[in-house]
């Protein structure tokens, strides 16, 4: 099964997600679960219309896919600001509070070691915590 990159952003109000490979498909929700309803809808939806006009359909869509959902950090970091506290996502990542903060408002990025960093303990809370298929940037 060929897995597909859902790129999700985190607005003032709701979530967004395109996919790269499936130019012009697009989708919000008020929360993430219904983004990932309303998104699978819309690459449903895209697909038939794309394939009632004849046009090509790029390669992971022709057969089974799943669709994998990856935050970027300042999205990923804003996401979990009404899940746990800053003291929590510290203990979590091993990053101070502050340097949080700098992330989650776009004030900074994390390197590529901190960013790694942040990757490994996300998806490992993700796995044993998450009901639904996640992937961080």
């Amino acid at each position: 099964m060929e897995k597909v990159v859902v790129t999700v952003e985190v607005t003032d109000n709701n979530y967004a997600a395109f996919i790269e490979s499936l130019p012009g498909c697009i989708s919000t929700g008020k929360t993430f679960r219904e983004l990932k309803s309303n998104m699978a809808e819309a690459v449903a939806g895209h697909l038939e219309v794309s394939r009632e006009f004849g046009d090509e359909i790029p390669e992971p869509f022709n057969g089974e896919y799943e669709l994998s959902f990856r935050f970027d950090t300042q999205s990923l970091l804003q996401h979990y600001r009404g899940i746990f506290t800053n003291a929590a996502l510290q203990r979590l990542t091993g990053i101070n509070q502050k340097q949080l903060q700098h992330y989650a408002s776009g004030t900074s990025r994390p390197g590529r070691n901190r960013n790694s960093g942040l990757k490994l303990h996300y998806t490992v809370w993700v796995k044993n915590f998450w009901p639904w298929n996640f992937r961080p940037a």
